[in-house]
This record gives C-alpha cells, sequence and structure tokens, in this order.
C-alpha cells in the first residue's frame, strides 16, 4: 500500500511542479506572426493544426513564441493578421 501511495504522491507533485512553472515561460514568450520560417511554427494557424507545418518562411499567418519585447525588432507583429 505505501509504493502505491508513493506513486500517487510523486505524480500528484509532478502535475503541481509542472502547472506552476508553466506560467512563468509563457510570461517570457509572446507569439510573434511573421518571422517563423517554413517547419518551424509553433502551433496552429494558416489553414493546419499542427507545430512545423508552415509552408513558407516569414508567412504573416504562422507564429512562433520569441522572448518578450523582440517580436516588432524581427520585423514581425504580436497580432494576428
Amino acid at each position: 500500500m505505501e509504493k502505491k501511495q508513493l506513486l500517487v504522491a510523486s505524480a500528484l507533485a509532478a502535475v503541481l511542479g509542472a502547472t506552476l512553472s508553466a506560467p512563468t515561460v509563457a510570461a517570457d514568450k509572446e507569439k510573434c506572426y511573421g518571422v517563423a520560417k517554413a517547419g518551424q511554427n509553433d502551433c496552429k494557424g494558416n489553414g493546419h493544426s499542427c507545430a512545423g507545418q508552415a509552408s513558407k518562411d516569414m508567412d504573416p499567418g504562422d507564429w512562433k513564441f520569441v522572448p518578450s519585447g523582440s517580436c516588432t525588432k524581427m520585423g514581425g507583429t504580436t497580432k494576428a493578421m
């Protein structure tokens, strides 16, 4: 019985740890449209449903996460086009 409780406690700790660390990562990043190279977008957009499916470089309909504050310096925009 102790092994089962340890397993459950470990799983719960892993879930809580991942949940608590996620907002920190997201706060340091922003979605930047128009800067992803073909095959290097971070999520769905432009008629496809998954990361890595952008078909051309710098498409304004595809985005990737970049460090906060750097998007416009890279020639992108934080607004979907």
